[in-house]
C-alpha cells in the first residue's frame, strides 16, 4: 500500500489539522451571518428567557466592575498600571456574558444588523432592548445590595468603600455630552469585543478577542451604562451608611444616577447600533445590486 506524504494528504483534506488543533477562526463575513442570524434568536426569545438572561448578565458586569475595584483601590499601584490591570480584571463580566450564556443590552445593540437586513422588526429590536436594559439594572443593582450586605466595601482598611464612592461621584458631576460621547467609545469596544468573539471556536478563542477591547475602554475612562448601574447604586448604600463622603458626595443620589444612565445609555447605543452593526451591515450585508 503506497503511503502519501504527509503535506499531500492534507492537501486533500484542507483545514482538517486547523480545525483539530482549533486554530481556525470564523472570518469577517461569517461573523456578520452569525452576528445576523444570533440576533434574531435573541429578538424572538420568550420574555421569561429574555429577563432572566439579562438578570444575569447585570450580575456579570457587577462582578466584574467589583474585580475592578480591588485593584484600582490599591493606592500603591501607578496610574496606568491600575487602570490597565483593573481593565483586565474587569473583563471578566462580558467573559461571564460570552462564554456563560446571558443577555446584555449593550451587546444587543448589534440586533441592529438583522434589524437592517429587515429580518426581525423595530417593535421586536425595541422590546429587547427595553427588557434587557431593564432587566441588566436589576441584576446589577441586587448585586449591588449583595455586595454591601456582605460589607466587602471594607476590605484594604476601607480604602475600597472609598474608592465606589470616588468613583460614583465622577460619573454622577460628568457633564452631558463627556458621558454621552465616553457612552461611544465604550459600546464601539464592547460591541467589538462581542463580535470578535463570534470569530472563535474555543473558551480560549473567546477569552483573547475579549479581553483587549474590554480592557482599553475601562482604561480609557469610557462609560458603560450597565457597569454604572452597580457601581453608583453600591455608593447610595454606602452613603445612606453614614460612611464619610469624598468632595461632591452630595451628587450621589438618584438624580446623580439618572443624570449620568440618561447620556450613557444614549451613547452606547449609537457606539454599538450605529458605530458597528450598520456599519459592518453596509460592508458585508447588504443586498447586492445596491449602491
Amino acid at each position: 500500500m503506497e503511503i502519501k506524504p504527509q503535506h499531500t494528504r492534507q492537501a486533500e483534506h484542507p483545514g482538517t489539522m486547523a480545525e483539530i488543533l482549533g486554530f481556525d477562526a470564523f472570518s469577517p463575513q461569517e461573523i456578520a451571518a452569525r452576528i445576523e442570524n444570533v440576533g434574531v434568536v435573541k429578538a424572538r426569545l420568550p420574555l421569561l428567557s429574555t429577563a432572566m438572561l439579562g438578570l444575569l448578565a447585570g450580575a456579570f458586569i457587577g462582578l466584574g466592575a467589583l474585580y475592578y475595584v480591588l485593584v484600582v483601590s490599591d493606592s500603591q499601584l501607578g496610574f496606568a498600571a491600575s487602570r490597565v490591570l483593573g481593565g483586565l480584571c474587569f473583563s471578566l463580566g462580558l467573559l461571564l456574558v460570552v462564554v456563560a450564556g446571558a443577555e446584555l443590552f449593550t451587546g444587543n445593540n448589534l440586533l441592529a444588523m438583522a434589524w437592517a437586513d429587515g429580518r426581525i422588526t423595530t417593535w421586536e429590536v425595541l422590546r429587547n432592548w427595553i427588557v434587557v436594559c431593564a432587566a441588566n439594572g436589576i441584576g446589577a443593582v441586587g448585586l449591588a445590595f449583595i455586595v454591601f450586605l456582605a460589607d466587602h466595601s471594607s476590605m484594604n482598611g476601607g480604602a475600597v468603600a472609598r474608592t465606589y464612592l470616588e468613583i460614583a461621584v465622577t460619573k454622577t458631576q460628568m457633564p452631558f455630552w463627556t458621558a454621552f460621547w465616553r457612552g461611544v467609545l465604550c459600546n464601539v469596544l464592547v460591541c467589538m469585543a462581542v463580535w470578535m468573539s463570534f470569530a472563535g471556536r474555543s473558551v480560549v478563542d473567546k477569552l483573547v478577542a475579549v479581553v483587549f477591547p474590554i480592557s482599553a475602554f475601562v482604561a480609557a475612562g469610557f462609560e458603560h451604562s450597565i457597569a454604572n448601574m452597580y457601581f453608583i447604586p453600591l455608593a447610595m448604600l454606602l452613603k445612606a451608611s453614614g460612611i464619610e463622603l469624598p468632595p461632591g458626595g452630595e451628587t450621589i443620589g438618584l438624580a446623580g444616577l439618572t443624570g449620568n444612565l440618561v447620556p450613557v445609555i444614549a451613547g452606547n447605543l449609537v457606539g454599538g447600533s450605529v458605530l458597528v452593526a450598520l456599519v459592518y451591515y453596509v460592508i458585508y450585508r447588504r443586498p447586492k445590486g445596491h449602491p
